[in-house]
């Protein structure tokens, strides 16, 4: 491991003066840090349910709660949703966890980073690691979850697409866009704690803009949210490929997809410049 790493040289200027050396520098972090980004991993997952008294039970609790809530709201006729394809219960989990696996990339990067400002001020090691292990405890909270469709799937014995194959693309798609804008929210969300109390409210209200509970419309308010929502085609061709084997949204789900990867090579720079920055005003 001492042999991987590299004589650091501090100086005023800014990387961004010599990009090439920046990205093999970046490049060069990356893979010194996944050793490092497994423990961080294994230790925090370790700590999260150890200390708990319902332990993995708290990964299942909101997709089935929130699941719970929108077939109440059906069934009282508050809302009016016939999913053809499949019991509705089945539907909005389905939709749900996904739904949650884009929501918990988005908070990990600002998450993982709050959480390591007493190691990040005290020593000095590659900062991709916390990346890297935010990336792993979504992944692994994601699998944990991914467990409830398999249930549903199994209680109303229903048939699985050949779609199912395409899934880890969904799944990365979901990952890479909740976490590009999570990483893009550190500089500032490290800083100003209201980045954090506020990323619930977010979260919480572009849920019910997305359609998790409900068939994107064709016409009116929420159709129009759905069309300008970035994150409803990511979940519906999720849910599609696994639950209906459709295409319908394929176009937007590439596009997105496609601009998340890109935009995540200038979130990585916007983290590799600022942190130093951030640690500094940190240790103040």
């Amino acid at each position: 491991m001492n042999s991987e790493m590299q004589e650091i040289v501090y100086t005023p200027e800014s990387p961004l003066k010599d990009p090439v050396k920046m990205i093999k520098s970046m490049w060069h972090d990356l893979k010194v840090s996944r050793e490092l980004a497994w423990r961080l991993t294994v230790r925090d997952i370790s700590a999260q349910y150890r200390q708990s008294i319902l332990g993995v039970v708290w990964a299942f609790l909101p997709p089935v709660v929130t699941t719970a809530m929108f077939v109440f709201l059906n069934q009282s006729k508050l809302m009016n949703v016939d999913s053809e394809a499949v019991p509705y219960p089945a539907y909005v989990l389905v939709g749900m966890v996904f739904w949650q696996l884009f929501a918990e990339a988005l908070q990990a990067p600002l998450k993982i980073v709050t959480a390591a400002k007493g190691l990040l001020v005290k020593i000095n090691f590659p900062r991709e690691a916390l990346m890297l292990s935010a990336v792993l405890q979504t992944l692994f909270s994601f699998g944990i979850k991914f467990l409830l469709i398999v249930a549903i799937f199994f209680w109303y014995k229903l048939a699985v697409p050949w779609t199912v194959v395409l899934l880890p693309l969904a799944i990365l798609a979901l990952l890479i866009f909740g976490f590009v804008l999570g990483v893009l929210l550190v500089p500032a969300g490290a800083l100003f704690n209201d980045i954090t109390q506020s990323l619930t409210l977010i979260t919480t209200f572009w849920l019910f803009i997305t359609p998790v509970g409900y068939p994107p419309g064709e016409s009116g308010i929420m159709a129009l949210l759905a069309k300008y929502n970035p994150v409803a085609p990511l979940v519906s061709t999720a849910r599609d490929w696994m639950i209906s084997g459709s295409f319908t949204y394929l176009q937007e789900f590439l596009l997105i997809t496609a601009v998340s990867v890109v935009v995540t090579f200038i979130g990585w720079i916007v983290y590799r410049v600022s942190l130093p920055i951030i640690i500094e005003r940190m240790s103040a």
